[in-house]
């Protein structure tokens, strides 16, 4: 019998994340069974168990391939750009919906509060990189505000749908340039 390929497995893996994904955006975390992602995937219930032990680690390995397309300095232009990222991602691929439903998950799972709450870190800090020649403790600041806006972005955008994002370019450079 012939070896199955790490790609085969990273695929299938990447196919029931991807399944869960869409699920969890469009259904919430409490409202998809793992039977639900096991019709979602096309694939079966031992091959998605073989991956995973439940959907808290589903949930937990799509937060861990979250990716911020962090703009390389904050300039109007950049907010910009980076906000309409934001809102491109919310309509092409349902991610603020997704993420409104992670912090919610978050809210009542401490590991998974754990695993947000470093990446929000990391966030944060990328942010304050972005910063030079600000004191320390401004930068900070200036990120934490900057990485809340965002957030608050994200979330109007899952609740209130396809969202202009000019007013919180505006609140973002006033951040940025206080």
């Amino acid at each position: 019998m012939p070896r199955v390929t790490q790609a085969h497995l990273d695929a299938r893996r990447q196919q029931i994340l991807d399944a869960a994904r869409a699920r969890f955006a469009s259904h919430g975390f409490a409202r998809t069974s793992m039977t639900d992602l096991v019709e979602a995937s096309g694939l079966s219930t031992g091959a998605i168990y073989r991956y995973f032990k439940g959907k808290d680690e589903i949930v937990a390995a799509i937060c861990e391939q979250s990716n911020q397309a962090l703009p390389t300095e904050l300039t109007a232009e950049s907010a910009h750009d980076f906000l309409e990222h934001v809102r491109t991602m919310a309509r092409e691929e349902d991610h603020a919906r997704l993420v409104a439903q992670i912090y919610a998950e978050a809210a009542v799972s401490p590991p998974l509060a754990d695993l947000v709450r470093r990446q929000l870190a990391e966030l944060r800090a990328a942010v304050a990189g972005l910063l030079p020649g600000r004191e320390p403790a401004e930068a900070d600041r200036i990120a934490e505000a900057f990485v809340t806006l965002c957030g608050g972005y994200s979330q109007q955008l899952a609740v209130r749908g396809d969202l202009d994002p000019a007013p919180f370019v505006t609140a973002l450079v006033a951040i940025i340039e206080s």
